[in-house]
């Protein structure tokens, strides 16, 4: 295949997932529906309900200007020759190809943070403040990047090496030993994130005795739910909006409530979403969601194999020279089809989980309207979008639409 053939691919496809993403959008936001939702009654009045339409529209009309914008630099970063100057100023850097590699992966990433800082600033401070969530400070938005350029360049740097290294060096089965070494670093990473990683941006405290902390223990101990803990997050610190999660895995999993939740929720309804989570533990979703990433990771190593080094890939980058580590990054643009209707496919399987997940929550709890309740306050509070376009729904929700779950807890499964 010739340098043109992939250069025209590539145009194609970043042009297609940009026009199927704007349709979406725009059919997603002739799909509101102006009059509250009769099952909302009550949570909210007129006025908010206009509130959160006017909340998701901005944020459509953002994602649009931003995807216009991204992807016209892109085309113009390929065309004038973008991709071929960052691979020169890399090789300036070392003649060694496995730190030219990472000089030259680090070069894209940072061209890429600069293009897009301005678009989260404004999404951080203008829209997510004008709707009264933003509660994070200049100094805290900076410290957050600070923090995840150094994870990056720890975590991120050292493994696109090995990468690197292992398709230099292992010949045709190099995708397969990339395989094994990236799941066993991102399975380190389920056990390190807990305790090393999440605690250097929020800060989690045991949650103190009372009334909540005996009604979450007499849950888990009638289900036999094993925990280490029972932590509080000061969420609040960045946003009023609310969560609750599990992390770690056996006998190192704790639970996690925002502060934000424990402060709009009731005992009984913070006891209805954490059966939610633990049913997410009882039913395997947790497992089979780690054996779909790993089989997927291994999916895409197998198909990179193929097109490594490829000097025709190379040329349609504007790359003299071709090279393991640009291939890497060039395939990516290849990729992104099948990685798109694979994180369709995981999401069909997400919003069946969550349903799953919504059945064991009422049938443990014994109170499937307060769940109701729960994701109704939640909804609220979220300004979420009570009636999205089924197309938006399969493309990007891995959560059923809440009107959705609710019908289905008043309608259990057998």
């Amino acid at each position: 295949m010739t340098a043109t053939f992939y250069l025209t691919l590539v145009l194609a496809l970043l042009v297609l997932e940009y026009l199927l993403d704007t349709l979406t959008d725009l059919l997603d936001l002739r799909h509101f529906h102006e009059e509250l939702p009769e099952e909302f009654k009550g949570f909210y009045d007129q006025e908010k309900y206009r509130t959160a339409l006017h909340y998701q529209r901005d944020w459509m009309i953002f994602d649009t200007i931003k995807r216009t914008f991204l992807i016209t630099v892109t085309i113009a970063f390929l065309l004038l020759g973008g991709f071929s100057a960052a691979d020169q100023l890399a090789r300036a850097g070392s003649s060694r190809s496995v730190i030219t590699g990472v000089l030259f992966a680090g070069i894209l990433a940072a061209l890429r943070f600069i293009v897009q800082l301005p678009f989260s600033v404004y999404a951080t401070f203008e829209i997510e403040k004008k709707y009264g969530f933003n509660k994070t400070t200049v100094k805290t938005y900076v410290l957050d990047i600070f923090k995840a350029g150094l994870i990056i360049a720890v975590i991120g740097g050292p493994a696109f090496a090995l990468i690197v290294t292992l398709f230099e060096k292992a010949g045709s089965n190099a995708w397969l030993y990339c395989w094994f070494v990236i799941t066993a670093f991102q399975l380190l990473l389920l056990y390190l994130a807990p305790a090393v990683i999440m605690p250097l941006f929020n800060k989690f405290t045991p949650l103190p005795d009372g009334e909540l902390k005996r009604a979450i223990e007499g849950y888990f101990q009638n289900r036999k739910f094993k925990l280490k803990g029972i932590y509080t997050m000061d969420g609040s610190r960045r946003s009023t909006k609310a969560n609750a999660f599990f992390t770690g895995f056996g006998k190192f999993r704790r639970l996690v409530l925002f502060d934000t939740l424990i402060e709009k929720h009731t005992t009984d309804e913070l006891i209805a979403v954490l059966a939610h989570e633990v049913g997410h533990f009882e039913r395997k979703h947790i497992i089979k969601f780690t054996t779909i990433s790993i089989l997927t990771t291994g999916f895409m190593f197998y198909f990179f194999s193929f097109l490594i080094a490829n000097p025709e890939l190379s040329s349609a980058f504007k790359l003299a020279q071709p090279s393991i580590y640009s291939s890497l990054i060039f395939i990516g643009f290849l990729y992104s089809p099948l990685s798109r209707l694979l994180s369709i496919l995981v999401n069909m399987l997400s919003r069946k989980f969550e349903y799953e997940a919504d059945e064991f929550s009422a049938r443990t709890s014994g109170h499937p309207e307060i769940l109701a309740t729960a994701l109704k306050k939640l909804s609220v509070d979220n300004l979420s979008h009570l009636t999205p376009h089924p197309l938006k729904v399969l493309l990007e929700y891995s959560h059923p639409p809440v009107l959705k779950r609710i019908e289905a807890l008043r309608s259990p499964r057998t």
